[in-house]
């Protein structure tokens, strides 16, 4: 008898990574979180489920890697303190203007009941937007102050998705600027 000859794939740990995140990705924005389970996302990503669970932990855990992956705040927080509350008015805006492109933000919004998503968007705003944000303040109650700016981002988000979308006007730029310097005031 002669031995049976397979090819293996070679192993490459950060390769099959980003194929599971780039399955989980693809999977979890075009079918929501709750659809979505970790047996799809292995199998879209060839990969054995073990390795979800070894490199993800758990569902959750490769729900917050994908959104890591996602756009970050990072360039409304640069610059001067003056000019934050006008970059952050027209980041409302344009949160006003149109629903987010991201897949996996829409997926966000879609299942943001779900306890598990939950804990991964508090967790998230918390290390995205907080804690950035309470680092360009200077002054007293810089955490307030940044759960305050935090809070109109996200209710402009949850409006958007109530009433559907609007062309912000100039003027309207201009009332998020007076709201935002009013969150981040001294």
């Amino acid at each position: 008898m002669s031995p049976q000859v397979t090819e293996a794939r070679p192993r490459d740990r950060e390769a099959t990574r980003e194929r599971i995140l780039r399955a989980a990705r693809t999977l979890f924005g075009e079918q929501g979180y709750e659809q979505v389970t970790v047996r799809m996302i292995a199998a879209a990503a060839d990969a054995n489920i073990a390795l979800v669970g070894r490199y993800f932990g758990s569902k959750a855990g490769l729900f917050a890697a994908v959104l890591e992956g996602e756009p970050v705040f990072s360039a409304l927080f640069e610059g001067d303190e003056q000019g934050l509350p006008r970059r952050l008015a027209e980041y409302a805006a344009e949160r006003m203007r149109q629903p987010p492109d991201s897949p996996i933000l829409r997926t966000l919004e879609r299942s943001a009941r779900h306890p598990e998503v939950q804990a991964v968007a508090r967790e998230r705003l918390i290390a995205a937007v907080l804690i950035p944000l309470e680092a360009r303040l200077s002054g007293p109650d810089a955490r307030a102050r940044a759960r305050m700016a935090a809070a109109i981002l996200l209710g402009i988000g949850a409006t958007r998705r109530r009433l559907g979308p609007e062309q912000p006007t100039p003027a309207d730029v201009d009332r998020l600027t007076a709201v935002f310097e009013a969150c981040l005031a001294e």
